[in-house]
């Protein structure tokens, strides 16, 4: 599932990939009214103002985050889309306006095993919530925090990294910000739960110590031998290409 707030938009998506996708015209956020600050570029579009003077000090950041103007729109929260319900996988990217989203949708990600999120570590709309204002609530209804996907940066102005514009030093701009469902009480979730948890861990995560965790946490319920079979697997798998899992207790 996914949004796309141009109607007509939303329309050709639904019709180009057809069931099992599903899109909805609206805008994801608090279901107040709210204001739109179109920008040169449509992905940097946000509810939130671009905030020129940061981002004037760095290469090519407000050259594409330029306001073209605003209009009015209203938003949705998500936990009043009935048709959206038991998801697993949360992915986000709405420029500031994550953290809105996840306070509006605690009954959608109430059964959530994995979130990615694009947080901010400088404040690149005006008044947005920052990485630590995400990272606090997120934990806060029983996530943990995993790791970084990537961290975008750019050069302070004039500087420029080897040529490339789009290139920073060492100052992190923002990132993709991956949570998992709290490892502390796997106990707690239902074995088919378990088994997807598993499942994104080893296929999106790359996190194959996690995978084997919640696969033992899996047989645990059930008497079952899954996560020995998993890291037997691995093991044959390392033969092949040479990586380094290994048990060790």
């Amino acid at each position: 599932m996914g949004f796309e707030p141009d109607a007509k938009e939303c329309e050709r998506l639904n019709r180009e990939y057809g069931a099992p996708h599903r899109f909805f015209p609206h805008f994801a956020g608090d279901g107040s009214p709210a204001t739109f600050h179109a920008t040169n570029w449509m992905l940097t579009g946000s509810l939130y103002e671009p905030n020129s003077p940061l981002l004037e000090k760095f290469q090519s950041l407000a050259e594409f985050m330029q306001p073209v103007g605003t209009h009015a729109v209203d938003t949705t929260r998500i936990d009043d889309i009935a048709e959206i319900d038991d998801v697993d996988f949360f992915k986000i990217d709405i420029q500031g306006g994550e953290l809105a989203v996840f306070r509006n949708a605690l009954r959608c990600l109430s059964g959530t095993l994995l979130i990615q999120a694009e947080v901010e570590f400088v404040e690149m709309y005006k008044g947005q919530p920052m990485f630590a204002d995400v990272d606090t609530f997120l934990r806060s209804i029983g996530f943990q925090f995993h790791t970084f996907n990537g961290f975008g940066s750019r050069a302070f102005k004039p500087l420029v990294v080897n040529g490339d514009i789009n290139a920073g030093f060492r100052q992190a701009l923002w990132s993709d910000a991956l949570y998992v469902r709290d490892w502390m009480h796997l106990d707690t979730l239902p074995d088919a739960k378990l088994m997807k948890y598993a499942v994104l861990a080893h296929d999106v995560l790359g996190s194959f110590d996690l995978a084997h965790g919640v696969l033992q946490a899996l047989d645990r319920h059930n008497g079952g031998t899954i996560a020995t079979t998993y890291m037997q697997r691995l093991a044959d798998s390392d033969a092949e290409t040479g990586a380094a899992v290994r048990r060790t207790a």
